[in-house]
């Protein structure tokens, strides 16, 4: 595809430690092995670091530093969203989705999308073929999501540049083909560029992308109307106005960046 730019690829090292499968890119495997030594899963490890700020998805993401390393990551215990998350709780059947968002997350940043690097993940032992999951990102700092840009609580970032951030993400992804099915206002994080004259658009939850070969056109629609449906539960869930003809404009210069 056209745009499509190189990372590098690091190695990686899979090894047990205890009961638990950690893989992780083959320079900070043996750190991170420790880190679970000490506390028994990556997650309770991070949560032991002095925080910056509190991040929370479907759990909290505790950021830290590895030891003896100048990297700063995000950690997280993985969970299952959607009508069964009651039921199914943070047991994943075996291989988990973890391999599937570190293959994404190479692909994507190959492809010129901003998204975390995936640094390692570990898998703990929850019944016959059953894991659960933590994964540890490369973090990224000074980003707040879409959703908390449109309920006014980032206050270092302004509202029309993340629109258009968010808009150039939207039509990347459909010139590179890709489709989020669960696209919505907290998997997209708004980062100041280095100037801090503008903002990029970095997508989260990856483990669920779709790479496909259906015209941009068709890939935008769906994204757009995923994020749509987004923006106006997230209005109503927290008891915000929502200027619809805001809305309108957002959805066409959406489509007129895509074309």
């Amino acid at each position: 595809m056209s745009g499509v730019t190189s990372v590098e690829v690091p190695a990686w090292h899979s090894g047990t430690v205890g009961r638990t499968r950690l893989v992780a890119h083959a320079a900070l495997h043996d750190a991170l092995a420790e880190c679970v030594r000490a506390h028994g899963t990556l997650h309770r490890w991070a949560a032991t670091v002095p925080q910056p700020r509190a991040l929370q998805g479907r759990g909290v993401v505790y950021v830290a530093s590895i030891p003896g390393h100048h990297d700063t990551v995000a950690v997280r215990h993985a969970w299952h969203g959607g009508l069964f998350a009651p039921l199914t709780g943070d047991r994943f059947f075996m291989p988990t989705r973890a391999p599937r968002e570190a293959a994404a997350s190479a692909t994507l940043r190959a492809r010129g999308i901003l998204t975390p690097e995936v640094l390692a993940y570990a898998l703990y032992p929850a019944g016959p073929g059953m894991r659960r999951v933590d994964v540890c990102t490369r973090f990224v700092p000074d980003g707040w999501d879409f959703g908390a840009v449109l309920a006014g609580h980032a206050a270092t970032i302004a509202r029309p540049l993340a629109e258009r951030a968010v808009i150039r993400l939207l039509a990347q992804l459909a010139q590179q083909g890709v489709l989020h099915p669960d696209l919505n206002v907290k998997n997209i994080l708004l980062v100041p560029t280095t100037g801090r004259e503008s903002l990029d658009a970095w997508l989260l939850d990856v483990d669920v992308v779709e790479f496909r070969s259906t015209p941009p056109r068709q890939l935008l629609a769906i994204n757009l109307a995923r994020l749509e449906r987004s923006i106006r539960k997230w209005h109503a869930r927290h008891d915000l106005t929502l200027d619809e003809s805001w809305l309108a404009g957002f959805v066409a210069s959406a489509v007129v960046a895509a074309t």
